[in-house]
């Protein structure tokens, strides 16, 4: 994993999203084979290549792009099956040609990337689409919804449907976000589904990686402390939960959590010493 690993280190990195991406699916398929689909991804670049020209505009390369990707190829939304973390996986969205908004959108870019086009991620609220701009033609793209096209003003109504909060005075959501961004929203989904679906051991995975990431988070400390007595790592646990007492020395859960590194030195004390 050490792509990925460099590019949630990087706070600035604008790491390519290909193979960071499908490391982190080998969270759910531990024998991913990562070039496989980093052909893939160039062979529809190629096929998408030979539909476009060099003095063709912004407006044209989007049409044509969605035309391929969305009408031709069939890549959509998986409305049927949203929380399946299979949706949050790149090489999935690749080989079975649905996903949910991010992964779709790691899709688009990484095509637009091989063709030097601009599109960037925008990380709304509940709802991630791109974003095309080469200065004279813009646009923002919903990928999960076939490429629909939209303006700005109607992003900020999609955020506020989806999200259930007013962000029309945040322009900054519209900002284009980097790699580090994109591949830690990707791992904060899988991180609810698999609390979701009790799956400790993926957990503790993506929690590692976000700790790689954000070191100094707070909260990650104390959900893997949690995650590592589920799965009876209990001195991981321990220095877990006084990581977060330290990140964290005002938490009003303070005395609960003192309380459960006591119980568990109590009960690693009464474990038959190593011969």
């Amino acid at each position: 994993m050490q792509s990925l690993l460099e590019a949630l280190k990087s706070e600035t990195s604008q790491t390519p999203l290909d193979v960071p991406s499908l490391e982190l699916a080998a969270i759910e398929f531990p024998s991913i084979i990562v070039p496989h689909f980093v052909e893939i991804l160039d062979s529809h670049a190629v096929e998408l290549s030979e539909r476009i020209s060099d003095d063709m505009d912004g407006q044209e390369y989007v049409q044509i792009a969605n035309e391929y990707l969305f009408d031709e190829l069939g890549f959509t939304g998986n409305d049927d099956d949203y929380y399946n973390a299979h949706n949050s996986c790149l090489n999935e969205v690749i080989a079975h040609r649905t996903g949910i908004p991010i992964s779709l959108s790691v899709l688009y870019i990484e095509i637009a990337r091989r063709l030097a086009k601009p599109v960037f991620g925008i990380a709304l609220p509940g709802h991630f689409v791109v974003k095309y701009d080469d200065g004279e033609y813009e646009t923002y793209i919903d990928v999960f919804h076939g490429g629909r096209l939209m303006t700005a003003e109607e992003c900020l109504e999609l955020a506020a449907d989806t999200a259930g909060v007013d962000v029309a005075a945040n322009a900054a959501i519209l900002e284009p976000v980097g790699s580090r961004q994109i591949l830690i929203r990707m791992l904060n989904n899988l991180r609810l589904i698999y609390f979701r679906t009790k799956e400790h051991y993926k957990t503790a995975e993506v929690l590692n990686l976000l700790i790689e990431a954000m070191p100094g988070s707070a909260d990650e400390h104390l959900q893997r402390a949690v995650v590592s007595g589920q799965l009876r790592r209990f001195r991981a646990a321990v220095r877990d939960f006084q990581e977060y007492l330290r990140l964290a020395p005002e938490s009003p859960n303070r005395g609960e959590i003192e309380r459960q590194i006591e119980l568990i030195q109590k009960y690693l004390d009464q474990l038959p010493k190593p011969r």
